[in-house]
């Protein structure tokens, strides 16, 4: 097993750019999780729902979140995560994934992270983690 990083509160951990998102990464995302609603892969379904056009799946960006995470700290340390759904991201656009390091427990060698996942200026998933750390 790798050691846990060292975190201090208050840091910023790298950001990370994904995008522009693809209609094919939206249905290899829907082939891999199960996920058919034509909301993700039929564009008049979509806007006849209101939608502009397709939208990714939230568990996509959810996915996407987690795996930045897990690559700064180890995802052998990663103790408990959990996102909400805050907005959609749709085809074209880009999501820029980041993190803060909101408290550190010396004693107990943990660090509670802040993560969101942005498509320009809208929050499409927030969310949190607790950490094992150095």
């Amino acid at each position: 097993m790798r050691a846990p990083v060292s975190l201090t509160t208050g840091q910023q951990l790298p950001s990370r750019r994904i995008g522009p998102i693809t209609q094919t990464d939206i249905v290899r995302f829907a082939g891999a999780g199960g996920d058919f609603n034509p909301l993700h892969h039929d564009p008049e379904y979509a806007r006849r729902a209101g939608l502009p056009g397709v939208i990714a799946m939230g568990q996509m960006q959810a996915g996407m979140l987690a795996g930045y995470l897990s690559d700064q700290v180890h995802v052998e340390h990663l103790l408990s995560y959990a996102v909400r759904f805050a907005g959609t991201l749709a085809v074209g656009e880009t999501l820029d994934l980041q993190g803060t390091v909101t408290a550190v427990d010396a004693e107990a060698g943990t660090a509670e992270v802040e993560l969101t996942a942005t498509a320009g200026e809208r929050t499409v998933i927030a969310g949190s983690a607790t950490v094992r750390v150095a």
